[in-house]
C-alpha cells in the first residue's frame, strides 16, 4: 500500500509484518536489535513520555510500518513508531536527540488539543486511534484511524448485493445458503472497516478529519424538498 497525504480506506487489513512484544524493548515491528546504550536510552524515552505508546521498528521495516499504520492505532494512547537507527543516534547525539524529542513532545501536546476538538465536534466515538512516525528528514507524519462512514459502507453493501443478484442466475439452488453466509460475513466486515488519514502536522490532521466528516455529512444531507416530503402537517380546521 502506498502511503501519501490522502484518505486511504482499509478493509479487513491483515498485517503482513506481525507486531510482536519482546522482553527488552516492548512492542516491536521487524527484527530489532539495540546496543546496550541504545536500549538504556529507549527505556528512558518511554518512561519520559509514558502517556504515549512506543513501537520500535527495525530499519528494514520503516516503510512497511507506516503503510500498516491502521493496525497499530491505540484508542487510549498516541502511538509513536520510531526505528532502531534513530534510537541509536539519539542515544549518543545530543543535538539529534533534542530534535526528535521535541517532535514527540509537540505531538503529545497537539494530541490533547486534537482530542478536544474532536470531542467538541461529536466525532470522538468514530476515532479508533492516533499515531505518529518519526521520519528520516527530521520531521514526523501523523495519522488517525477513523471508522468508515455508514454511507460508504451502505454503498459497498448495495454494490455487493447487486453482484450477488447476478450470481444467483448461475447458481439458483445454492443461492439461499450462499446469501445467508455472505450476509453474516458482511456484518462482520462492517465493524472492521476503517479510513486512515495521514498528515504532516497535527493541524493538518485535524483539518483532514473535519473535511472527511463534512464530506460524509454532505453526501447524506437531504434537500429541503426531501426533508419536507411526508412531514407536512396541516393545522387548518
Amino acid at each position: 500500500m502506498k502511503i501519501n497525504n490522502s484518505y486511504e480506506p482499509s478493509y479487513n487489513y491483515k498485517n503482513t509484518q506481525t507486531e510482536k512484544i519482546t522482553e527488552n524493548y516492548g512492542k516491536t515491528i521487524g527484527n530489532v536489535k539495540l546496543s546496550e546504550e541504545g536500549a538504556k536510552y529507549y527505556e528512558e524515552l518511554k518512561n519520559k513520555y509514558s502517556n504515549m505508546e512506543f513501537i520500535l521498528v527495525s530499519k528494514d521495516q520503516k516503510a512497511n510500518a507506516q503503510a500498516n499504520a491502521a493496525s497499530y492505532a491505540n484508542a487510549s494512547k498516541m502511538v509513536v513508531l520510531i526505528d532502531e537507527e534513530k534510537i541509536e543516534r539519539m542515544a549518543t547525539d545530543e543535538t539529534y536527540r533534542k530534535q526528535y524529542e521535541s517532535i514527540i513532545k509537540n505531538a503529545a501536546s497537539g494530541l490533547t488539543q486534537l482530542k478536544s476538538q474532536i470531542e467538541a465536534s461529536g466525532q470522538s466515538g468514530n476515532v479508533k486511534g492516533y499515531g505518529m512516525q518519526a521520519n528520516d528528514s527530521g520531521t514526523a507524519s501523523y495519522f488517525a484511524v477513523l471508522k468508515k462512514s455508514a454511507a460508504d459502507q451502505k454503498a459497498r453493501i448495495e454494490k455487493k448485493a447487486a453482484e450477488k443478484k447476478e450470481a444467483k442466475k448461475a447458481a439458483e439452488k445454492k443461492a439461499e445458503k450462499k446469501e445467508k453466509e455472505e450476509r453474516l460475513h458482511e456484518s462482520k466486515d462492517i465493524g472492521e472497516e476503517t479510513v486512515t488519514i495521514i498528515a504532516n502536522s497535527m493541524e493538518e490532521l485535524m483539518q483532514k478529519i473535519q473535511d472527511y466528516y463534512f464530506n460524509q455529512m454532505s453526501d447524506t444531507v437531504q434537500t429541503a424538498e426531501e426533508s419536507a416530503l411526508g412531514q407536512h402537517i396541516d393545522f387548518r380546521g
